[in-house]
């Protein structure tokens, strides 16, 4: 006998559905709303069409920031995933004490916000009182993030580095944990290489966290705000001056909200599309391989 269908059960969905109506769906049905009008005030909206948009695709502004923002988001992928792999291989892996203390070091930087992360590093890079700019000037090296911009890149690319590196290396280290132990003893009877061992066994097993860790350093990367905001301004110039930073001053500098709002379903559209190929391309990769073996 069939038990009768209980609908009483989405009483219990409704506060989260009303939830993110407001959180989600409201505000962005607000900026759907902009991007295809202009306004003059007074709550009085004009069709525009496509036209924002239109404006922005066309936008050497848009294109410098978007260009700086792929080339940030490439070179954070590029030194915190291999460096976390690198922390991760050589924690201690056996619980005790030693362990517990690097998890607990390795998480210390995630737990500091943003902004603070961006105050600190830019008293820590300040030639006149910070340590680091007044033992760089102490060496000759003539190191100023306020005017240079590739001394700007450096010190909001190694801020980044310091600040979620940790997030890959912890999630490797959870990779590692679940290997069982049997697999390193068949390998030693092998006699394999400590890079065989790496190859064939550990990078298999850390592929779908791996898979997360890339996916989620990608999308902070791509949306970082606060850290450059704070230390940099977007500056010297537009040198850091990144998506994110862009579409603020647009939005609460010029108030050009019509723009702005073009400019962030754009944005957010960018953003899904690559976070959709990177999940699909790692995936394919995964099955293929996982296929393979079974071959």
């Amino acid at each position: 006998m069939d038990r009768p269908w209980n609908n009483k059960a989405w009483f219990l969905v409704l506060p989260v559905l009303a939830l993110v109506a407001i959180s989600a769906v409201i505000p962005l049905m607000t900026v759907v709303n902009y991007a295809f009008n202009d306004t003059f005030g007074n709550n009085q909206f004009f069709w525009a069409g496509l036209e924002w948009f239109d404006e922005m695709i066309h936008s050497s502004r848009l294109h410098g920031a978007l260009g700086r923002q792929i080339l940030f988001s490439a070179i954070i992928l590029a030194i915190e995933v291999p460096l976390g792999i690198f922390i991760a291989l050589n924690m201690p892996k056996n619980k005790g004490f030693w362990s517990s203390l690097c998890l607990v070091l390795m998480a210390l930087p995630l737990l500091i916000p943003f902004n603070v992360v961006g105050t600190i590093w830019q008293i820590f890079g300040r030639v006149d009182i910070g340590l680091l700019g007044r033992t760089l000037s102490a060496l000759g090296v003539d190191y100023n993030y306020v005017s240079d911009p590739i001394d700007a890149w450096i010190t909001v690319i190694v801020m980044d580095v310091w600040h979620w590196t940790s997030l890959v290396a912890l999630l490797c280290f959870a990779g590692l944990q679940s290997i069982p132990q049997a697999y390193y003893q068949a390998a030693k009877i092998d006699q394999a290489s400590r890079w065989a061992v790496f190859r064939h066994i550990e990078l298999p097993k850390m592929k779908g966290v791996l898979l997360i860790a890339v996916l989620l350093r990608f999308m902070d990367s791509f949306m970082i705000y606060t850290e450059p905001f704070v230390v940099t301004g977007g500056g010297p110039g537009n040198a850091t001056t990144f998506l994110s930073i862009d579409l603020a001053k647009m939005a609460t500098g010029q108030f050009d909200l019509g723009p702005a709002a073009a400019f962030s379903l754009m944005y957010f559209l960018v953003i899904l599309l690559i976070s959709w190929v990177f999940y699909t391309v790692m995936t394919n990769l995964d099955r293929d391989e996982t296929s393979g073996e079974a071959k």
